[in-house]
């Protein structure tokens, strides 16, 4: 059995550990085959292998893994939301700004801390004006990285 068949098979196992270890596993590889089964996982019923799923597939640094981890931006673990947004802050691609940008109202501290990292790093100027909304955040975390992306973003 080759790599991507037991990785993918390992997916389905009932243990919780296995399932996350061969999310992490596909992620490491730098096999763009693993991108439909790291898509997949990014339904699986526990949370922590959802997030592994997505963060694997920000590993992979490929652009057609972004339209599943945008629609990771959207499950009920603020965990995942989390790791979908640091998975397409390392895919880079500018498709999912407009995505991006609905994260900074997440309810989420962490969630909006990471998207606007993302966000700066991107480049797109269009956030700008998203992004000053957070300048009046309860945390000052989060405004921080507002400030810090906008900066950026003038540059």
């Amino acid at each position: 059995m080759d790599f991507l068949a037991r990785q993918g098979s390992e997916l389905h196992a009932p243990a919780v550990r296995t399932r996350k270890g061969a999310a992490a596993a596909l992620g490491k590889s730098g096999n763009p085959g693993a991108i439909a089964l790291l898509s997949e996982a990014l339904a699986d019923p526990h949370p922590a292998v959802r997030a592994e799923a997505a963060q694997a597939l920000g590993r992979l640094k490929d652009s057609s893994a972004v339209p599943g981890l945008v629609r990771a931006l959207g499950d009920t673990d603020p965990t995942v939301r989390a790791a979908a947004v640091f998975g397409l802050g390392m895919i880079q691609d500018r498709s999912s700004v407009d995505a991006l940008v609905l994260c900074l109202q997440d309810r989420e501290s962490r969630v909006r801390i990471g998207a606007a990292g993302v966000l700066g790093r991107l480049g797109d100027r269009r956030a700008i004006g998203p992004l000053g909304t957070l300048l009046c955040d309860p945390f000052d975390d989060v405004r921080e990285a507002a400030a810090m992306a906008i900066r950026k973003l003038r540059r």
